[in-house]
């Protein structure tokens, strides 16, 4: 059996599906990826030595802009490039993670006739998603908010792939790469992928009230190394990669943003966790909603951004480490730590009924 995976924009819509790679392997699915020609997933997916077809994609606006015309003409070539390497690979299905490059595989999927899943991480269906669910067989979703926005016999809550990896930690590794001098609890803050300013700002400015507690692995972004405050029990990082399973298993609290596949991390840990979304004038408010779900499950405390400052900072994280075992509580309790069993098993039932439809 073979399947495609697409996806792509953000790794977000990236580790999800690579998560996902070994699980499909196990249960006898030779996998390919489709990506954007230049898109960041290219150097994220042959990393893993899995085989990368890139194609045409346009952005999608809500908005008016000539742009879109000049994009739709590159989503129309970018399913015709599609639907040639569909033709060439063969698939028996399409598991589509989001981003504006599914659009054109999705359609071309419909075109060969081959089936299509669907996984909405975030509690808004995204645009792209929205175009793709008309020609999708199930939509996995992660939130139970999200639920009422699809369509009823597609709907599936299966949670958010998690990387094997992140279950394998190792405290005494991620120890001894940090050698602090103190025995503190730890906090891991994190600002996505490309790092926050102003997560980084605060917690720099928030600095030694906080060492005097704590200890602190810093991933500020690329670039955003700032050599002229290193101290012991302060740790700087541009992106953690291959450590992240080792220093979740160190860290006794996550500051973060509230990008759906980290917040999913956290609950299939049972991190005790603050999150501080990114706002309303930087997105379309998923981050923002994804929060408000935890925080209201019990999961999370959440700061807004327009709200933060160093004290907030301070305040928070000192509230939610005293209170640490109430939210891990919180999370072990959840149904929704991790959706891989459950995915794969619905990519397997489609494709068996999809074979059934053609040898009818």
């Amino acid at each position: 059996m073979k399947i495609i995976l697409t996806g792509g924009g953000t790794a977000g819509h990236v580790v999800p599906n690579l998560a996902l790679v070994p699980h499909l392997a196990a249960v006898g699915f030779e996998v390919v990826y489709v990506g954007g020609k230049n898109g960041m997933e290219k150097a994220l997916v042959e990393r893993e030595k899995i085989p990368y077809f890139g194609i045409s994609s346009g952005k999608l606006r809500r908005y008016l802009s000539l742009k879109n015309l000049t994009d739709a003409f590159r989503v129309v070539k970018g399913t015709f490039g599609a639907a040639r390497i569909i033709g060439k690979v063969k698939p028996d299905i399409v598991f589509s993670k989001g981003g504006f490059v599914v659009v054109p595989v999705v359609l071309a999927a419909r075109m060969r006739g081959v089936p299509v899943i669907i996984h909405e991480s975030d509690i808004t269906v995204g645009l792209a998603n929205k175009l793709c669910i008309p020609h999708a067989a199930k939509v996995c979703c992660v939130f139970p908010e999200t639920m009422a926005q699809l369509p009823a016999g597609k709907a599936v809550l299966t949670g958010t792939p998690i990387r094997d990896e992140i279950f394998k930690g190792s405290r005494i590794k991620a120890a001894g790469i940090c050698n602090f001098a103190e025995n503190k609890p730890v906090i891991l803050i994190m600002g996505g992928s490309q790092g926050s300013v102003a997560i980084n700002n605060c917690v720099r400015q928030a600095l030694n009230s906080l060492l005097d507690k704590f200890n602190i692995i810093h991933a500020c972004g690329v670039g955003n190394v700032d050599n002229g405050i290193n101290r012991n029990g302060y740790l700087q990082f541009e992106y953690i990669s291959e450590n992240m399973g080792d220093f979740y298993a160190l860290a006794d609290l996550v500051v973060s943003r509230a990008g759906a596949n980290s917040i999913g991390e956290f609950l299939a840990l049972n991190k005790p966790n603050v999150l501080i979304p990114l706002s309303r004038k930087a997105s379309r408010g998923d981050q923002i909603l994804n929060a408000a779900s935890f925080e209201k499950q019990g999961f999370s405390v959440v700061i807004d951004e327009e709200e933060l400052n160093p004290q907030v900072l301070l305040d928070k994280i000192s509230e939610t480490y005293e209170n640490r075992g109430k939210y891990a509580s919180a999370m072990k309790k959840s149904e929704g730590a991790g959706g891989i069993g459950q995915i794969i098993g619905l990519i397997e039932e489609t494709v068996s009924k999809s074979k059934k439809r053609k040898n009818k």
